[in-house]
């Protein structure tokens, strides 16, 4: 199977060595999954550009065969552009599960239901393969880690390492190594700046909302 990029987002922050997914970053997934939507649709010449907002272009009438591609797009709608930040913010809460059950039905992981205390309702997540997501994860880490410019790596590598680093994902890169890497981070900030416009002032804002829910 080939993840879309929101698929590989949400097999990144999946701790192998624990067997659940990362906690830290589980207050903002919702908007991670949907920026790396956004990304696949812009990348895709779906969505583009226009004076900061997202606009849809004139190839938006092939619909995406991915359900939830083809609901973020919907949601850019057609009769005027919508603001980066409200297309990715937009509906945040309801994107993990979407990409947690595509997954499931692809045999990519198991989910399994249950109970904590006889009360709580628990999704308990395990990988099929977890090999692979580890092996996912590596190209990530390189495109801060390597040193080399991101410029020289795939734009949707880079997007998912800036998403990772907004969302500080501890399964992909550690507080230390984003302390140790300021200067490489600046640089691919730069890189999908330049990439794709507003894209990444937008997580941030989300990010940013998601934390202050969780902390108000």
């Amino acid at each position: 199977m080939t993840e879309s990029l929101p698929q590989r987002m949400y097999l990144l922050g999946y701790d192998t060595e624990k067997n659940r997914l990362d906690p830290t970053s589980a207050p903002v997934r919702g908007t991670l999954l949907r920026a790396a939507a956004v990304t696949e649709l812009v990348t895709a010449g779906l969505l583009a550009d226009r004076d900061g907002k997202a606009a849809r272009t004139a190839a938006a009438g092939l619909t995406p065969g991915d359900p939830f591609l083809a609901k973020v797009l919907e949601d850019a709608r057609e009769e005027k552009p919508r603001r980066w930040f409200a297309l990715i913010d937009h509906d945040w809460h309801k994107a993990e599960n979407i990409v947690r059950d595509q997954l499931a039905a692809s045999g990519t992981i198991r989910v399994d239901k249950r109970r904590a205390m006889g009360i709580f309702p628990v999704r308990d997540i395990t990988l099929a393969e977890p090999h692979r997501t580890r092996a996912l994860r590596e190209p990530i880490r390189n495109v801060v880690l390597s040193g080399e410019d991101p410029g020289t790596f795939p734009i949707e590598d880079a997007v998912l390492a800036m998403l990772s680093y907004e969302g500080d994902v501890r399964t992909v890169f550690t507080s230390k190594e984003n302390r140790a890497n300021r200067k490489a981070v600046k640089a691919l900030a730069a890189h999908v700046d330049t990439a794709l416009p507003g894209l990444r002032k937008a997580v941030q804002y989300s990010v940013a909302a998601r934390r202050s829910a969780v902390s108000g």
